[in-house]
């Protein structure tokens, strides 16, 4: 033990009763097995755990059961050999008092170990495969953060200069540490060597309270029993609280202040707490994960105050029926200290790798809080703060949700630690209020977060929409000077016949169908983002409208790309009929169809003379000579086609001429039909305006196909007889 350490202070500090005379005065003992375990996969600082098994399976004591998600995360392990029988959202051991995702384990009682065993020279082995063993074996800090220890012990050791072990427990209640200082202080000394061979530390600092003089002698007598590492140094510091805490302890130790915002490996510190060492040890030297810790159980409701090494995983409701504790005349629970700890509603909470502390207090021990009054900017607050922030300005700025005011007065360095909230006259739940603060600081940087992100994939989209459209606009001029240049070539070149001239290259029409096709692609990816933005309760309206102005103008470049297509399609078709041979007009099946459009005229015609009576209107006249003339016209065809096949019957014609005639009329008027009605589809699903005219044509089409397969049957029926 080192006498002449030279010694500093921190400012601030309370003296609250200790209260831990009562649960000293026991070994620790074991806490048993109880019925269930209930293992939640968020027990540290990070990200939460996968979950490796399924409900029905059965497990062994250190079985992998939830692996760690990323760097910053903690493996989970089985605690004892039983059966899964859950994976549900149960009760946690947080303050918010919410539920979590967690496993439940049925025990067999059986405790059956899975294969495992550990290192005996740890001195062989390299740092990184230790870091890699500390990792799997899921610890992390045992100290009340749970921060995963892997992390921490993965610094630079060219940077590491002191070591410093937190063994002083200050907080009232709170005796774990002390008592597996007392009882096990060779492991725990182990496990700081080990800690010392993978960061190689200039000296090792073990800081313990005055009030712990038993467990300083345990760890002084370990030290002098393997003297082979001389730089450890157990260091007894005055008992004030929070000396445990990390910054306040390096400040006691070294003199050194960590930075606002900073961690104390900028100056070359690492702190780590007491219990860490102990699992680091177990992980190394026996090859056994953190799935159990020493708990405090204690309070004036437990008949039997005592230290217990419990199960990670095990009810509260277990550790009151092994002490003993009196339930009805139990207040209040809290997990954790007087000062840090939070209060428990339900007593099926599960015991976690940070949980060092159980409190049955009857009313009389810890009274329900006094009303809460207004400030009277006493300053008693900022005289007991230890991080020397200014307690009754954060209270304005938590309450009145000035967050901006509250970061700027540097509210995420209070540790929490409760002295300025034990101090206030006005009993002011102070740190109540910094939690809120912090918690609101929190959610709104990562949504902040979550907002930028978005808004560069936004921008980046945007831009990568305007270099698509300007490689487009640069495709479309680069094909139209082409389309000049080959127009310049065939006027200087001699003219051609003029089918070939007027019939458009298939290759153009092919190329209108493509540019149609990606268009229509467009419209439709446009749609569904709008759709997933629409269905969004938190989308940024501006997207939106941004959304549905680029949808427009796909909209419009479809209707375009349609209409040009169409518009190749029928020139393609209109040259298509002017180069071919029509043949003799006076054919029975040219009259046929001359009289069938006669018909089909002086059917509107008369329509629209009913219609101009029925307005009364002055163009009645006008219509009754239209009807009179285009009667007239019918029945120049009626005879005209009568004399046509009489002429043709004279004359001789095979049937079965007029037969291939009419079965090529079927085809030719079927082929029309289909191509009628694919326009018309079409249109329909790009909803454009011509659908009114498509369905016209393809009824009249239609009409015409069934005339020619009626006078196909009728000519096929003549041959026969």
């Amino acid at each position: 033990m080192n006498t002449s350490f030279n010694l500093f202070d921190f400012v601030g500090g309370v003296h609250p009763a200790e209260n831990k005379t009562q649960s000293t005065q026991s070994s620790i003992a074991p806490a048993g097995i109880p019925e269930k375990l209930v293992l939640p996969l968020t027990q540290h600082i990070g990200a939460q755990s996968k979950p490796l098994v399924n409900v029905g399976d059965t497990v062994l004591k250190g079985q992998l059961i939830a692996a760690a998600q990323g760097f910053i995360s903690a493996n989970l392990h089985a605690p004892t050999s039983g059966k899964i029988t859950a994976i549900e959202d149960r009760a946690i051991a947080h303050q918010s008092g919410l539920s979590d995702l967690c496993i439940e384990i049925t025990t067999d009682k059986q405790d059956k170990w899975v294969e495992h065993s550990g290192i005996a020279n740890y001195q062989d082995i390299d740092a990184s495969q230790l870091i890699s063993m500390i990792q799997e074996a899921g610890v992390t800090g045992m100290g009340g953060a749970g921060f995963p220890t892997h992390v921490k012990v993965s610094a630079n050791p060219d940077t590491i200069k002191t070591l410093i072990i937190n063994a002083a427990e200050c907080e009232p209640y709170i005796t774990a540490d002390d008592m597996l200082m007392q009882e096990r202080a060779n492991d725990v000394i182990t496990g700081i060597r080990i800690l010392a061979h993978i960061l190689k530390p200039e000296s090792i600092l073990i800081g313990i309270e005055d009030n712990k003089s038993k467990a300083a002698e345990a760890l002084n007598l370990a030290l002098k029993e393997s003297p082979e590492n001389n730089l450890i140094e157990v260091i007894v510091i005055p008992t004030k609280y929070p000396s445990g805490g990390e910054k306040q302890l390096i400040q006691i130790l070294t003199g050194k202040e960590v930075p606002s915002g900073g961690l104390p490996s900028s100056l070359g510190i690492v702190c780590h707490n007491l219990g860490t060492a102990y699992a680091i040890n177990s992980a190394i030297t026996k090859g056994e994960p953190l799935i159990s810790r020493i708990t405090t159980m204690t309070g004036n409701a437990c008949a039997a105050p005592q230290n217990y090494e419990v199960l990670i995983g095990t009810p509260v409701k277990h550790l009151l029926e092994v002490s003993n504790t009196d339930i009805k005349n139990t207040s209040r629970l809290v997990m954790g200290g007087p000062m840090m700890g939070f209060t428990i509603d339900q007593i099926e909470t599960p015991i976690i790798k940070a949980s060092n502390c159980i409190i049955a207090a009857t009313k009389q021990e810890l009274p329900d809080p006094a009303m809460e009054q207004a400030c009277i900017r006493c300053g008693m607050c900022t005289e007991a703060c230890p991080a020397q922030l200014l307690p009754q300005q954060l209270y304005w700025f938590s309450k009145s949700s000035n967050l901006e005011q509250a970061e700027s007065h540097n509210i995420a360095d209070c540790i929490e630690c409760g002295a300025c909230s034990y101090v206030c006259p006005s009993n002011i739940p102070l740190v109540q209020y910094y939690r809120f603060a912090k918690g609101e600081i929190k959610q709104a940087t990562a949504d902040k977060l979550k907002s930028d992100r978005a808004k560069v994939r936004f921008e980046t989209r945007l831009a990568r929409q305007e270099r698509e459209a300007a490689e487009k606009v640069a495709k479309r001029q680069a094909r139209a000077e082409a389309a000049a240049k080959k127009q310049a070539q065939k006027k200087a070149a001699p003219a051609q016949d003029a089918s070939d001239s007027k019939a458009p290259p298939a290759a153009d029409i092919e190329l209108l169908q493509k540019k149609f096709d990606a268009t229509k692609a467009g419209v439709t990816k446009t749609k569904e983002k709008l759709a997933i933005l629409l269905a969004d309760e938190n989308a940024d309206p501006e997207k939106i409208e941004l959304l549905k102005g680029a949808l427009t103008k796909a909209q419009t470049k479809m209707k375009d790309a349609a209409k040009v297509m169409a518009e190749a399609k029928k020139a393609e078709k209109a040259s298509a009929s002017t180069s071919s041979d029509k043949g003799d007009p006076n054919t029975p099946e040219r009259l046929k169809n001359k009289l069938d459009l006669a018909q089909s005229r002086l059917e509107t015609a008369n329509k629209r003379l009913e219609e101009a009576k029925a307005e009364n209107s002055d163009k009645i006249e006008a219509f009754e000579t239209a009807v009179t003339k285009q009667l007239e016209r019918v029945n120049d065809a009626k005879l005209a086609l009568e004399t046509a096949i009489k002429t043709s019957a004279t004359n001789n014609v095979p049937a079965s001429v007029d037969l291939e005639t009419l079965k090529q009329k079927v085809l030719a008027a079927q082929t029309r039909v289909d191509k009628a009605n694919e326009r018309l589809n079409m249109a329909k699903e790009q909803n454009l305006e011509t659908v009114g005219a498509l369905q016209t044509g393809l009824d009249k089409q239609t009409s015409k196909l069934v005339d020619a397969k009626a006078a196909l049957e009728q000519a096929s029926t003549e041959e026969a007889k």
